[in-house]
């Protein structure tokens, strides 16, 4: 009576254990349906890197991957305080950025200068570009367009367009006189789309891809170099920059994934629909 008793217990015993285990593997399951990415930054990267999101999902349905915006700064800080799995830059790490960041080289693209597809002006200088930047020249008669004012667009603090237009210009924040400011891409691309009498520096990839979708804008070229996704892989075109991700120097194996996915030859064609260069 008691080896029965005893086969009882042990054969309830293994059934608990059993039902444990099998509950633990299915709420395993579960937590792997709900893995997430968070991607946050540069607005020049994220269109990009949204195509690049959908295709990975269609691959891994258990894998959500959000993407938010709000400049290269922000890409450039959330990954180290924690606010994102990976950052989105569209400018290189800066020297005092490199503790406690790794960047991943994703494509390459230039800035230029656009208005709208309507201006007779085809091309200005350096010092033409000075002067309407900086307020003394306000009419684009003065460069040889129609008599009208100029609308000055800038680019907002923390967007990696007005930190490369100050280097490369040796300009200050203070120097530019500005009647409109914009943060997002797609503010200062319809801003311009929108006003004949225009002008701002934007990403090229962008405004070429806005531009051959039928929005009525004008790349100018800078220097006597045209402004195109072609100049910038050629290493022609003078304003060049890096598009980049940002992450800790260690990640989670899902992180690591999708930044390999974002960076193979998996996703070229994605990175050339967005007229950016793919990095070879």
């Amino acid at each position: 009576m008691h080896n029965k008793a005893t086969h009882l217990l042990l054969t309830i015993s293994l059934a608990v254990v059993s039902l444990a285990t099998f509950g633990c593997g299915k709420n395993s399951k579960s937590s792997e349906e709900r893995i997430k990415i968070t991607l946050t930054g540069a607005t020049t990267v994220a269109p990009l890197i949204a195509e690049i999101a959908k295709r990975y999902e269609q691959a891994h349905p258990n894998v959500r991957i959000d993407v938010q915006t709000g400049g290269s700064s922000r890409g450039i800080n959330d990954p180290k305080s924690g606010l994102a799995d990976i950052g989105m830059a569209s400018r290189g790490l800066k020297e005092n950025e490199q503790e406690g960041r790794k960047s991943h080289l994703l494509a390459q693209d230039g800035v230029c200068f656009i208005v709208h597809k309507s201006n007779p002006v085809n091309e200005l200088s350096d010092e033409q570009i000075l002067g309407i930047f900086t307020g003394k020249i306000d009419n684009w008669k003065e460069v040889g367009g129609n008599d009208a004012a100029i609308t000055v667009i800038n680019r907002a603090e923390g967007r990696s367009e007005l930190e490369l237009m100050m280097t490369f210009y040796k300009l200050k924040p203070d120097d530019f006189k500005a009647d409109l400011i914009s943060g997002e891409n797609q503010h200062g691309l319809k801003a311009v789309a929108g006003d004949p009498n225009a002008i701002t520096y934007m990403s090229v990839g962008a405004s070429e891809f806005e531009a051959a979708n039928g929005a009525p804008l004008k790349l100018l070229p800078l220097r006597g170099i045209a402004a195109s996704s072609k100049t910038v892989e050629k290493g022609e075109f003078p304003l060049s920059r890096p598009l980049i991700l940002v992450t800790k120097p260690e990640v989670p194996a899902h992180v690591q994934a999708f930044l390999d996915f974002a960076m193979s030859d998996k996703v070229r064609d994605l990175v050339r629909q967005q007229s950016y260069v793919p990095i070879q």
